[in-house]
């Protein structure tokens, strides 16, 4: 129980007196009405600021009851201006004899990886480069505009309709890899620099809600593959992935789809089904964002409808599925629990090994592993920093996955079809 002075927090008035807190205590605090959390040692309760949360309620709301400093330094970019809002939110400190992490944490190995973090820092590794980042900008647009010139100059015929299909397919896949740049935080200091193009480039040039974007994408950044956190693996009404969830649901005898199949219609959905997985960027980004309108300010939803709709989005919504889902859907999907920053991310990524065209393809994703680690770091400097995060792994046994390109995807299939035939076994036997 907690000791010392009055306590401060919702009522905007910082404690009188400083109060300590045990690990037990303060993880009986992650309710919907009842949010605490504790970064450097101090205690926050956020229970009402949790809806005023800039990256929405329900990623702050995931951290309820547990050490959140390493989620807190990934995913701000300047976190000394983000204290002044925690200030009023303080309550408290750990007791002085409470362990810095919950839930018996390797503290050396937690340690460890914040040194880690802080010899990126000292060797400018979250430093952008304005170079790379506008080369990139540039030739998208540059394609962009070949694109009109093309249909301005020989019109809409089979030869022309086949290449402007590869240039716009092609312009809208990178466009979706440098709208993650800027909603990440990763390319200028200034936060509020990279909200602005980021809605230049999700809104104008793909067509989709940057706030719709950011309240999915930093769920999953922060509790990726861990069921009811990250909505990237709530998909039960198509897929049932992972070795637990298909156990648990064949039991239930639930069968929204015959999932003993779903790794033949996710390969075949490429073709005939396109209102499966490889289309949601396309549709339910979008939608959500007009069926969500408190989360999606006016300004979002008129960006989304300046954008035009070529029959390239759909031959591009492939290549963003099979990219982004090669790095995840084959590692552990299971419920929480309550791993450090760094064991939590790798055990639900993986990396693709470098090369020019899979640096372009994947847009950087194929440092899956670096980006989930330090979501804020530019792309161009993950093969920098890769060395010292294997070594970190090695020295603490964490495995530290990397495959070619083709494997990734034939892995996707592979785990599909795993969970499937778990999810048979356990619906006719159990």
């Amino acid at each position: 129980m907690g000791k010392g002075g009055e306590q401060g927090g919702d009522s905007g008035e910082p404690a009188a007196q400083i109060r300590f807190y045990t690990w037990e205590e303060i993880q009986k605090h992650n309710l919907r009405t009842d949010k605490w959390l504790v970064i450097e040692r101090k205690v926050y309760n956020v229970t009402k600021w949790a809806n005023r949360h800039p990256g929405g309620q329900r990623v702050i709301s995931h951290c309820a009851g547990e050490d959140a400093t390493d989620a807190f330094q990934a995913f701000h970019i300047n976190p000394t201006l983000v204290q002044k809002f925690l200030k009023p939110l303080l309550i408290g400190e750990l007791a002085p004899g409470e362990p810095s992490q919950d839930r018996d944490k390797n503290s050396q190995l937690v340690e460890d990886f914040r040194t880690l973090r802080k010899t990126a820092e000292d060797m400018n590794l979250f430093r952008a480069s304005p170079l790379f980042f506008s080369f990139y900008l540039g030739h998208i647009i540059a394609m962009e505009l070949l694109a009109w010139l093309m249909i301005s100059y020989f019109g809409t015929g089979w030869i022309t309709t086949l290449v402007l299909a590869c240039i716009l397919t092609t312009s809208q896949a990178q466009a979706g890899w440098l709208q993650h740049d800027f909603g990440h935080l990763s390319v200028f200091k200034k936060s509020s620099w990279n909200h602005i193009v980021h809605k230049f480039v999700i809104g104008h040039l793909k067509g989709a809600s940057a706030n719709w974007w950011n309240h999915r994408h930093f769920q999953h950044h922060a509790k990726p593959n861990i069921f009811k956190k990250d909505p990237d693996v709530n998909m039960l009404h198509i897929f049932v992935l992972g070795d637990t969830q298909p156990v648990e649901y064949g039991k239930k005898k639930l069968k929204y789809l015959p999932y003993n199949h779903q790794h033949e219609y996710f390969f075949l959905s490429e073709i005939l089904l396109p209102f499966l997985i490889p289309c949601s960027n396309t549709l339910l980004i979008p939608l959500g964002a007009w069926l969500d309108p408190p989360r999606v300010p006016h300004a979002s939803r008129l960006w989304g409808n300046s954008h035009f709709s070529w029959f390239c989005r759909f031959l591009e919504s492939h290549w963003f599925v099979w990219v982004t889902q090669m790095n995840h859907i084959p590692m552990e999907i299971d419920s929480e629990k309550h791993r450090d920053w760094l064991s939590s991310q790798m055990a639900a990524t993986c990396n693709i090994e470098q090369s020019f065209f899979n640096d372009w393809f994947t847009g950087h994703l194929n440092f899956q592993i670096e980006h989930h680690l330090f979501p804020t770091m530019p792309r161009h400097n993950f093969w920098k920093v890769k060395p010292l995060v294997k070594s970190l792994c090695a020295k603490y046994g964490v495995h530290y996955e990397e495959k070619p390109l083709w494997k990734a995807f034939v892995d996707i299939v592979g785990s599909l079809k795993k969970s499937g035939d778990l999810w048979l076994d356990a619906y006719l036997h159990k």
